[in-house]
């Protein structure tokens, strides 16, 4: 082979770890979907990537379009879609990531649950006051 095909072959080598290199690289921009999913794991809500994912921008596009006109709307809408075993806390939690990573336009509909008294009487169904009636499940 001599020196000649010696150089071609070492050259053919770096060119391909160059390439394999580039290829397995993390990415420039973390994966949004990942990050959410990371962020419910951290409040022990599971489930599939995809799935959680998918949910989180429907949430957001409710909310946009005036679909659910609250945060108590939207999180109704979140506890009859995800786990059933899922608390009111992680359900409202959910709803939290879900605006940070894919609609922070709507922080606003956070910003005002927050402001409301926190409810220290059972709740009236007739008249359930400014934090809305349990969640579907909550009953």
């Amino acid at each position: 082979m001599g020196t000649h095909g010696n150089r071609w072959m070492r050259a053919g080598i770096l060119a391909t770890l160059g390439a394999a290199t580039i290829t397995f690289a993390a990415p420039a921009n973390a994966d949004v979907d990942t990050d959410f999913t990371n962020q419910l794991h951290t409040y022990g809500i599971y489930g599939g990537k995809d799935y959680n994912a998918w949910i989180g921008k429907i949430v957001c596009k409710r909310m946009r379009t005036g679909l659910d006109a609250n945060a108590y709307e939207a999180a109704t809408f979140l506890k009859l879609n995800l786990d059933k075993d899922s608390t009111e806390a992680q359900v409202y939690q959910f709803l939290g990531g879900a605006i940070q990573f894919y609609c922070p336009d709507q922080r606003p509909v956070l910003e005002r649950l927050a402001g409301q008294p926190a409810a220290t009487a059972p709740v009236d169904e007739a008249d359930p006051g400014p934090a809305g009636p349990p969640l579907p499940s909550e009953r």
